[in-house]
């Protein structure tokens, strides 16, 4: 039953992101709010235990994850990822398109959440997935690849500093 619980939770959390177009963090409080009291915890519990794993979650990697906003924000408005992609896309050549996207989401990912570096680039994604003719899901996976492998390894990027505090 607890199984059905949880999957129903995560349906939910699908289809309000997608389909009602609700922010992420919203979607997951109330899948878990869901998931909570569908299996009959008490609303004292449930306070407590989103504080609890909230307030470690920010505790240990929220300075980062809040500076990579701001950094992100920063590379988008001043035009520097795009800057940085042409350097890239010079150095690679046209004929390695995915590398490069590949390469570009590595290097975004030092400084930026990994979600916020493929909002930032899925523009650039797109343009080059047209102009090099590729097909548009390698794309997005060979720049999720990059953005992840750096979210994963690299420091101080919130996956190397959360796995550092266990």
């Amino acid at each position: 039953m607890l199984f059905l619980i949880i999957a129903l939770g995560v349906l939910l959390i699908v289809v309000a992101t997608s389909k009602f177009k609700i922010h992420p963090f919203l979607s997951l409080l109330i899948g878990t709010l869901f998931v909570a009291f569908a299996s009959g915890m008490s609303f004292d519990l449930i306070i407590e235990s989103i504080n609890g794993g909230l307030g470690s979650l920010m505790t240990s990697i929220g300075l980062v994850i809040v500076f990579g906003t701001i950094i992100g924000v920063i590379l988008e408005k001043a035009g520097a990822a795009y800057r940085m992609a042409e350097v890239v896309l010079r150095v690679i050549g046209p004929n390695h398109p995915q590398l490069a996207m590949s390469i570009i989401g590595f290097i975004v990912s030092i400084p930026v959440f990994c979600d916020s570096g493929f909002i930032i680039l899925n523009s650039l994604r797109k343009a080059l997935a047209k102009r090099a003719k590729v097909a548009m899901a390698s794309m997005s996976v060979v720049l999720a690849t990059g953005l992840y492998a750096t979210h994963t390894l690299v420091p101080p990027t919130p996956g190397p500093i959360a796995a550092a505090g266990l």
